[in-house]
């Protein structure tokens, strides 16, 4: 202990007693400085400025997952438009090839009959209506 008290490793006004004594000496609590306030309370409030945006701005991840609800729709809707056309597609080939659906067609819109039919129409009369 003595070279700690002669190297200058303790300041001048340490006595002997707190080397001896193992306790540490005391230092003075030096008092912050209103610059480091400033920075730290500064550096709190960027920091809360970039949460929010992150949160809620314009790209943050409230905008993100509405987006990603957005194309999830998309998607779906886009599959389903896909089985519509392939649907479509299918029933234009059979037009266009198989005779039972040009027929039916034939029959169903446009009320034609086959040569050897007979086409009988029924009409409903409502009692009082002559």
């Amino acid at each position: 202990m003595y070279f700690l008290s002669v190297s200058g490793t303790f300041p001048l006004d340490v006595h002997a007693t707190h080397i001896y004594s193992r306790e540490l000496p005391s230092w003075p609590v030096v008092p912050r400085r209103r610059a480091h306030r400033f920075w730290s309370q500064l550096l709190l409030f960027a920091a809360s400025v970039l949460l929010v945006n992150g949160l809620i701005g314009e790209r943050g991840w409230l905008a993100t997952a509405r987006a990603r609800r957005a194309y999830a729709a998309a998607a779906q809707e886009l599959a389903q438009l896909r089985h519509d056309n392939q649907a479509l597609r299918e029933r234009a080939r059979q037009l266009r090839s198989d005779p039972r659906a040009i027929e039916a067609v034939a029959r169903g819109e446009l009320g034609l009959a086959a040569a050897h039919e007979i086409v009988v129409t029924v009409r409903t009369v409502t009692p009082g209506a002559r």
